[in-house]
């Protein structure tokens, strides 16, 4: 292969490349020309660094920065209602009065709230808003989370805009603002706000020293609400000689003359209310009266005591000498001032007021939107409009993009859309992708609607692509090059859980692979490189970046690096780095050129020891034994998607005596077992899982644990960090002898020259059909590697997952299930029972007995079974050895080629109930079931209501569905379960006869959907420790105990599921819903028809407290129920079982995922643990392993306990050559 060309670096970007799926066309797009580069960066903006945008994702660069801001045109918008106007408003001369108490200069003044307050006619209120240019800033009342800017740059310059502030020109194109809520505080400002509290939010410009205060609106004395309601009421009712809009002009008027009478000429008259001038003039009605009463005029009866009645309005005190008469003058000022600002606001528009002459009023008010707009910068003289393209203008999918980026889409221009992208990267730099992937998206409209780019916004665009900028599309497309993703090589989502080691040796190991295909291998790793540099920017990771820097090399291909080097492909590492040593010392000039020939030889080779040399320049060793201590476990190498295989392996080798039966058979020839001849005889005397095997399965299995007991003198004896599995094992142990049987007769022909027809019929025996479904519900249209399911179902599924064996109800509403069908409606009970117990004993129905109490146990066992010749489906999966299975047909098949190969076919007739077998003696229990009618009333109706069947077990399985629950709850739920069958309600009881030395719990994660019709994970966390009590559940517990033990778990069982129903529930939580429900109608001010029902509130209320209280009594309830189940098992120790193993399922889906296990470091150091995670192996703490993992996708799937005091476990079997010495 020809070497490629070394990249620059860094890499330009393409605006054609396969980054992000944007469906544009950039090749369509007007010419990027040269002569066009470097002038988006003209835009004049100052502040920036480059180093600092180049290295954005650092924390250091975020520290000093004042986070996003918004140009002028937006804070405009922001600072009060766009549609709404604010208006100065100023009081003119009163006509002269000789009356008392006539307001002077001063209180007109005053009866505006701030010299800096303006007025808006939509909210009759007030909007506070000043701006001001200044050194010195007004006095926070509180920090804030994020910095100020930089308050020296800030004062260097007096304003962004204006002629004569920059001499020079200005330094950048217009402000940028930053918002700080709630800021200052009105009433210490100069002058004061004295109308009581006042905070107020502060703009700054982190550019100049200019700044601008605004507050929320200050509401008049009357509301809003009012003003719209009486102003509707006169629209809705004009006088008989006015327009609507004269009648809405005239009422107001009245009300203005009303309280310019009481204020300038001392009016002290009541206003009777229905006299017809009165009427005529403001008419009267609830609002009408509310207003009047607003404004301090109070309703009074004129003719007390007397038959007759007349209302009238009482002028309020005026003398400022008295509180009430200072308190109504100022109310009555206020008002005098909103109503002919509003009025004035009001009567400019152009809709006519017929032949109505309005009043002269003594209050102007005059827009300030010109005059705010100019202070701010935002002015159409300073920014002008209408230049974006007419298709945009009303894009309502970039609304969020605009804002995002701090402008208004009518104050576009390329310019200032560059500026804006760059003044948020300069002010936020964490959020820079964010920022880059808005801008992009304004781009990519333009190119989707046909509009012209302009040439600065592609020069942006590519000087941005150059410097690395990318979006969430490229982003997903770099995890996805990597491996990550359901559909990924890896499995396994790229979430902030995954961890940096990980993904550089995924980034590694893709490299690796590139060069399989040599013609396209510079592209792949090219691509590669770019994908890791995004990921380890996006993470901030430095460590990623780093492992980029070092490692990403170039386009040499190995060919052309051994040929640098003049060495061959076989040469060992030490004459490498010799040769490596001397061709430097003889041609120093091309000392990079070699360098970069021995990196690409360290990857192609995956080194550690040459990747530890070119770092360090210092030669580790002949292995990379020195990192890893002699006595740390050794892990595994991937092939593939096989991290759940190399868990079970290495589980397996943790077994002292299954490890030292492996061993030992390990040493035959495998041709002298190729040559060895069974009778028929001899393969009739022995059964696995119920049935014989074939010659095949016997050769298969001696091959397959050959390679297991390699693969373990490998972990025993090898120095290496982590050993690669023999491709051979793998294929063994993720494919079933039937898949290769399936296969053969796919491809027309089978070898079954091995096979007699004795042994080849008996081969054909029915497998038990429980184990081929998953849980309930049984026929889940969405696979799960995490459990069983349908071998006829899809099964492109991941292998790496965990067994889900379905509990004791689960199998039999298999039964059920199988049984509603039309042709089983004639099976009578005993029929369906018998199948119920074969089902859950894992004994086919059509081996049990016609006597339903099954007293022949000779068949009793069928553990562990091969998967059952089913027809299977094409798929599209993407293992490495034709289909994939479910993690327990792994299991399975492992366990039973384990046992196979140690048949001794010259010793005497064995059966399952054997013990002599390793696989039997180890993890195999015998276990008591029983099926018996739940009432007195079933026992009249059905014959033999009890049943009961001894069988053996290897796995105890816990159903996961909910949070709360520890593994002693599981399990009892397991033990005693009520199941439908045929119809008719019965419970299965489960107890154990017999305990295995090592207890297998498989935590059943795998949970359907009813209404989605979809298999999901349980995410929910089971509490367990380092110590389990398995006495309650023995069939020679105390009967008392366990009678009363079931009572309180019967209540218990309730309490939870009410529980359950008012906080998870459909419809739950009711409390809280109940709660939200009032207090909306409470305070709700939208729909304004819509009264307070205080009745149905109230009621919600108390439901709300009953529910509340229920619900706290149920949970204190669960509590003590739980206490009093515990105590009773309290002083029962004698079954107890210590924590060695918890494998470990990491990822959102049953389908698929990353599987590690840990493993407790039996029998030397029981307080310390070991993580198995491929390649790495790692001491953890116990407190890692027993973590609560509420919220994680990280979730224990099995877990496996040894009986105290047996001597099972070895969990570091190490070679010690200290014991040769010793010798």
């Amino acid at each position: 292969m020809d070497e490629e060309p070394i990249p620059a670096d860094p890499t330009p970007w393409d605006p054609s490349s396969t980054w992000g799926n944007t469906n544009v066309d950039w090749d369509t797009v007007a010419n990027w020309s040269d002569a066009d580069m470097g002038s988006a960066r003209k835009v004049p903006i100052d502040g920036r660094d480059e180093n600092e945008e180049l290295h954005w994702y650092d924390p250091v660069v975020h520290a000093t920065r004042p986070g996003p801001g918004v140009l002028p045109p937006l804070m405009a918008e922001m600072l009060h209602d766009p549609d709404h106007a604010l208006y100065s408003v100023i009081t003119q001369p009163h006509a002269p009065s000789t009356t008392p108490h006539v307001p002077s200069a001063d209180e007109l003044r005053a009866a505006i709230p701030h010299p800096n307050a303006y007025y808006c006619k939509d909210h009759n209120g007030w909007v506070f808003l000043q701006w001001k240019s200044s050194t010195v800033l007004p006095l926070l009342v509180k920090e804030f989370s994020t910095p100020l800017p930089d308050q020296a740059r800030r004062k260097r310059t007096v304003s962004c805009v204006g002629d004569g502030e920059q001499p020079f020109g200005p330094a950048n194109l217009t402000h940028h603002w930053h918002r700080y809520e709630k800021a200052v505080d009105a009433t210490k400002l100069n002058p004061p706000y004295t109308r009581g509290e006042l905070l107020l939010d502060l703009y700054l410009c982190c550019q100049c020293s200019l700044y601008c205060l605004v507050s929320d609106v200050i509401p008049g004395v009357i509301p809003t609400k009012l003003v719209d309601e009486f102003t509707r009421d006169k629209l809705s009712h004009p006088a008989i000689d006015k327009t609507p809009r004269a009648t809405v002009v005239a009422g107001w008027e009245t009300i203005l003359t009303v309280i310019d009478n009481r204020l300038w000429r001392d009016e002290q008259r009541s206003l009777p209310v229905g006299r017809p001038k009165f009427r005529s003039k403001v008419g009267w009605s609830p609002p009408v009266q509310q207003v009047f009463k607003t404004i301090g005029f109070p309703l009074q009866d004129l003719q007390q005591g007397q038959n007759a009645s007349e209302l009238a309005l009482q002028p309020p005190p005026i003398d400022p000498s008295t509180p009430e008469g200072k308190a109504s003058r100022t109310l009555l000022l206020r008002a005098w001032v909103e109503v002919g600002a509003w009025l004035t606001v009001y009567e400019k528009s152009k809709e006519s007021l017929g032949s109505y002459n309005p009043m002269i009023l003594c209050v102007k008010a005059e827009s300030a939107r010109d005059m705010y707009q100019a202070g701010i910068g935002a002015h159409v003289s300073q920014i002008p409009r209408g230049l974006l393209p007419q298709p945009l203008s009303n894009y309502t999918a970039l609304e969020e993009t605009w804002k995002v980026l701090g402008m208004t889409p009518s104050t576009y221009s390329p310019e200032l859309l560059a500026f804006a992208y760059f003044a948020q990267c300069r002010c936020d730099p964490a959020n820079t992708m964010t920022y880059f992937t808005h801008l992009y998206a304004i781009v990519n409209t333009m190119i989707q609607l046909g509009q012209n780019v302009p040439s600065e916004l592609q020069t942006l665009i590519v000087e941005e692509r150059s410097r690395f900028r990318f979006t969430p599309d490229d982003l997903y497309e770099a995890a996805k090059i990597l491996g990550f993703g359901r559909d990924g090589e890896l499995r396994v989502e790229l979430d902030n859980e995954i961890e940096d080691d990980f993904i550089a040796q995924a980034w590694r190991s893709a490299r690796q692979r590139a060069w399989q295909d040599p013609s396209n291998a510079a592209t792949r790793r090219a691509k590669l490189n770019d994908a890791l540099r995004l990921i380890a920017e996006h993470r901030g990771s430095e460590k990623l970046l780093k492992v980029w820097n070092d490692e990403k090399g170039s386009g040499m291909s190995p060919d052309t690096a051994y040929t640098t080097l003049e060495v061959p492909k076989d040469v060992d590492e030490t004459m490498l780095l010799t040769v490596y040593s001397m061709r430097v010392e003889d041609q120093p000039s091309q000392a990079e050129r070699m360098r970069e020939a021995l990196s690409v030889i360290a990857e192609v080779t995956n080194s550690d020891r040459l990747r530890h040399f070119l770092a360090t320049g210092q030669d580790p060793g002949d292995t990379t034994v020195t990192s890893t201590a002699p006595d740390m476990p050794r892990g595994l190498n991937q092939l593939g998607n096989t991290c759940y295989l190399n868990s079970l392996l290495q589980y397996f080798y943790t077994i002292k005596d299954l490890r030292s039966a492996i061993i030992s058979i390990a040493q035959a020839d495998t041709k002298a077992l190729e040559e060895t001849k069974f009778t028929d005889d001899d393969l009739k005397r022995h059964r696995v899982g119920g049935r014989l095997v074939t010659r095949r399965e016997i050769m298969r299995s001696k091959k397959f644990v050959n390679l297991l007991a390699e693969l373990f003198f490998n972990m025993e004896y090898c120095e290496n960090p982590a050993i690669t599995p023999e491709i051979e094992l793998a294929k063994l142990a993720l494919v079933t002898t039937q898949d290769e049987e399936e296969d053969e007769v796919d491809k027309a022909g089978t070898d079954s020259s091995n096979d007699t027809d004795a042994t080849l019929v008996d081969d054909m025996v029915p497998r038990p059909t429980y184990d081929r479904v998953s849980s309930s519900p049984l026929q889940s249209p969405t696979g799960s590697v995490l459990g069983k399911r349908n071998r006829d179902l899809d099964s492109s599924m991941e292998i790496d997952a965990s067994a889900a064996v379905a509990s004791p109800s689960e199998r039999m509403e298999a039964t059920k299930t199988l049984t509603s069908s039309p042709t089983h409606h004639a099976q009578d009970a005993t029929e369906l029972i018998q199948d119920a117990i074969a089902s859950s004993s894992k004994l086919p129905p059509s081996e049990s007995t016609a006597d339903v109490e099954m007293k022949d146990e000779s068949q009793a066992g069928k553990a562990p079974p091969l998967p059952p010749r089913k027809p299977r489906q094409t798929d599209d999966s993407v293992m490495m050895f034709g289909r994939q299975h479910d993690v327990s047909e792994c299991m399975d098949n492992c366990m039973f080629q384990i046992e196979t190969a140690l048949l001794d076919f010259q010793g005497k007739e064995t059966s399952d109930d054997d013990k002599t077998s390793p696989i039997k003696r180890l993890f195999y229990g015998k276990k008591k079931q029983r099926l018996t009618s739940l009432s007195p009333k079933d026992d009249a109706l059905h014959q033999s209501s009890i049943h009961e069947k001894e069988d053996l077990f290897s796995h105890l399985h816990v159903n996961v569905a909910d949070e709360g629950f520890d593994l002693y709850d599981g399990l009892a739920r397991y033990f005693d379960d009520v199941v439908e069958l045929g119809g008719q309600k019965k419970r299965m009881e489960v107890s154990l006869v017999d305990l295995p030395p090592l207890l297998q719990i498989q935590l059943q994660r795998v949970q359907f959907n009813r209404e989605t019709q979809q298999a999901y994970k349980s995410q929910a966390y089971v509490k367990f420790g380092e110590t389990i009590y398995m006495d309650r559940f023995l069939d020679s517990a105390n009967p008392e105990k366990k009678a009363r033990a079931k009572e309180i778990q019967a209540e218990l069982t309730a309490a939870r599921d009410r529980v359950h129903k008012l906080t998870q529930g459909k419809h739950a939580p009711f409390a809280s819903a109940l709660k939200n429900t009032a207090d909306f109608l409470s305070n709700q001010t939208v729909l304004a028809e819509l009264s307070p029902d205080e009745s149905l509130i109230t009621s919600l209320r108390k439901d709300e407290a009953l529910v509340t209280e229920q619900l706290q009594h149920e949970r204190e309830r669960t509590v003590h129920l739980k206490q009093q189940l515990e105590e009773i098992w309290k002083d029962d120790k004698s079954a107890a079982y210590e924590l060695t193993s918890v494998f470990i399922h990491r990822g959102s889906s049953p389908s698929w995922g990353h599987y590690f296990f840990y493993s407790r470091n039996l029998p030397n150091n029981p307080d310390s643990w070991f993580k198995y995670n491929d390649s790495d192996v790692t001491a953890v703490s116990k407190d890692e392993v027993l973590a609560d993992t509420t919220g994680s996708t990280a979730n224990p799937y099995m877990l496996v306990f040894v009986r105290k005091g047996c001597d099972a476990i070895e969990t570091v079997h190490r070679f010690n050559p200290e014991s040769i010495e010793d010798a």
